[in-house]
């Protein structure tokens, strides 16, 4: 059972990837603030839709040297998961994940996790990561933002890059996240 334990922690850790961004001052977007429900994130992966458990969807701000980050983790009971982290968050705008530049790297990953329950240790996690090139692979649009709560939407392409380099394309996303800080 330790073992179990400790490699769910390591698949949890895993599936956080670093998203840092640059934003701007507008509120583009469907201005709604994302479709999913109270505490939840929704997607399309490829055409196949993942709802996230409230009990596992978060979102946190933290503010360090200065500069505030936000990460967003939000998995499912199929051992599915979405992190995205926005170093540099300020507040509603958009949030281009992009690799073109190097000093503003902007990350967000898809994980799915098949978990052997006879042999924990078999287990398999495969991640797909954006950027995967230099190029604007998605975006993530923060339409609202209060002490308490945070909503917005996301779309963008990942690649398995320690993998088999298959690429997922994510759609319809939302957040209405509870916020904390």
């Amino acid at each position: 059972m330790r073992k179990f334990k400790q490699f769910m922690l390591l698949v949890m850790i895993g599936s956080l990837v670093t998203l840092t961004s640059c934003s701007n001052d507008d509120d583009s977007g469907d201005g709604g603030g994302g479709s999913a429900a109270s505490g939840t994130l929704s997607a399309k992966v490829n055409g196949t839709t993942f709802q996230s458990m409230e009990i596992s969807s978060s979102a946190t701000v933290v503010s360090a040297g200065g500069v505030n980050t936000m990460v967003i983790i939000a998995s499912n009971s199929d051992g599915n998961a979405f992190s995205f982290t926005i170093f540099g968050f300020d507040g509603a705008g958009t949030y281009k994940l992009t690799g073109a530049d190097i000093a503003i790297t902007n990350t967000g990953s898809y994980t799915e996790t098949d978990i052997d329950v006879n042999n924990p240790i078999n287990s398999t996690t495969e991640v797909w990561q954006a950027p995967y090139d230099d190029t604007e692979v998605g975006e993530i649009v923060v339409t609202e933002e209060t002490a308490t709560k945070v909503k917005g939407n996301f779309s963008f392409t990942c690649k398995n890059v320690n993998g088999d380099n298959s690429v997922k394309t994510i759609t319809e996303g939302a957040f209405n996240l509870d916020k904390q800080s």
